[in-house]
C-alpha cells in the first residue's frame, strides 16, 4: 500500500460506521493530504477489489478485517510519529464545550472483568482522591457497546477514563495550541513531583508511553497512594508564553467540573522539573489519563488498555465514587 491508501484505511479504522468518499476526502485534507474526491473514489474501488474495504453503497465504506491486518502489518518506520498524528486528530475531532459542559471528550478504555474492578475499587478511588488521575470522572461501557472500533466483549466492562488529550482540545477552542512533547514516569516524594525518571517522545513512537510503562510493571501507584512515594504516568506539554494566564484560568475551570489534569505550570522560558522549554513557551506537567487502570496491573490482574480509544459523550461520565454502585447495577 502507498501512503494515501494507508491514510484512508487509518481514517476508516478510527470510525465505527461507513464513511462516504466525500467524508474521507475531507478527513484527508484536514490531516494535510492533498487529494481530490475523484482520486479517493479510485483508491476505494481498488481497495474494494483487494478486500481491504467493504462497500455499503450509498452509506459508504468500512475497513475489512483484512484491511485491519494489512494496516497493522505496515513497517514500523511508517508508524513512527503515528501517535503524535493521532493526538492531533483526536484533538480536532472532540467537540466538548467547556462553557456548556456538552459534547464529546477523548477517553482511554481498559477491558476489565467487573469482579476485578470491585476488588480494586478502594485503591482506584484513592488514585482519584489523591489527584493522581485526570480529574474525578470516569465511565463504564457494557458488553455489546463500542468505542471507536473496539467492542466490549461478554464478561467484561470497559473502564473508561478521560484522556489528557482532552485538555488539548479544550485549549484549542480558546486559540491555544499545544505541543505535546513526551509521556513519562513521574517520581513522587511525599506526593510532590520530583522528576521524570523515564520519557518517550510522542513524535518517535507508535505506542502510548503510559500503556508501555503499565504493561512493563514500571509504575508504582500503590506506593503513591499509600505513602506518597511512587511513580505515576504524566506528560510534558508546552504552550505559548502569552497564553499562560488564560491556561491557568482554564485549568481552574476544568478542576471545578471534575476534569482537571494540570499538575504543574511552569513560567515562560524557564525549565520545569529540569525539563528545558523552547523560547517563547512555558511548560506544563499533565496527569496521565490511564493512571487509575494501572492499579489493576499492580495487583496482578492483566488487562487490555488502549489510550486515545475514541470519543465519548461527556454526559456518560460520572464521579468516581459512583463506580461500585454502577458496577452492581450493571451486573
Amino acid at each position: 500500500m502507498n501512503r494515501k491508501e494507508q491514510a484512508i484505511l487509518r481514517i476508516l479504522k478510527e470510525t465505527d460506521k461507513p464513511l462516504s468518499g466525500r467524508k474521507i476526502t475531507t478527513e484527508l485534507l484536514h490531516t494535510g493530504h492533498e487529494i481530490s474526491e475523484r482520486t479517493v473514489r479510485l483508491y476505494l474501488h481498488k481497495m474494494d477489489e483487494a478486500g481491504l474495504t467493504q462497500n455499503f453503497g450509498k452509506r459508504g465504506r468500512q475497513i475489512s478485517e483484512h484491511g485491519v491486518e494489512e494496516l497493522e502489518a505496515t513497517g514500523i518506520i511508517e508508524k513512527v510519529g503515528f501517535l503524535s498524528a493521532k493526538i492531533h486528530q483526536m484533538t480536532y475531532r472532540m467537540s466538548f464545550d467547556l462553557e456548556r459542559e456538552t459534547g464529546t471528550v477523548v477517553v482511554n478504555v481498559s477491558l476489565v472483568k467487573p469482579e476485578y474492578l470491585q476488588v480494586c475499587a478502594v485503591e482506584i478511588e484513592k488514585v482519584f482522591a489523591e489527584g493522581f488521575a485526570m480529574g474525578e470522572l470516569l465511565s463504564l461501557l457494557y458488553p455489546g457497546e463500542h468505542i471507536g472500533r473496539a467492542i466490549i466483549p461478554p464478561g467484561y466492562v470497559g473502564f473508561a477514563t478521560v484522556c489528557s488529550i482532552t485538555l488539548n482540545g479544550v485549549l484549542l477552542q480558546y486559540g491555544i495550541p499545544t505541543n505535546s512533547r513526551f509521556g513519562g514516569l513521574l517520581e513522587l516524594q511525599n506526593k510532590e513531583a520530583v522528576r521524570f525518571v523515564e520519557i518517550i517522545n510522542y513524535d518517535g513512537t507508535s505506542l502510548d508511553p503510559l500503556e508501555a510503562f503499565i504493561r512493563s510493571g514500571m509504575t508504582d501507584y500503590r506506593g503513591a497512594i499509600a505513602s506518597g512515594d511512587g511513580k505515576i504516568g504524566a506528560s510534558f506539554r508546552e504552550f505559548p508564553a502569552d497564553s499562560r494566564e488564560l491556561v491557568e484560568n482554564l485549568a481552574k475551570r476544568l478542576d471545578s467540573i471534575g476534569m482537571g489534569g494540570f499538575m504543574a505550570l511552569g513560567w515562560p522560558g524557564q525549565s520545569l522539573l529540569d525539563i528545558p522549554v523552547n523560547e517563547g513557551n512555558f511548560g506544563a506537567v499533565v496527569i496521565g489519563g490511564l493512571n487509575p487502570a494501572a492499579i489493576l496491573e499492580e495487583n496482578g490482574y492483566r488487562i487490555t488498555s488502549r489510550a486515545l480509544a475514541g470519543l465519548l459523550d461527556c454526559q456518560r461520565l460520572f464521579h468516581y465514587r459512583e463506580m461500585t454502585k454502577r458496577l452492581k447495577q450493571g451486573s
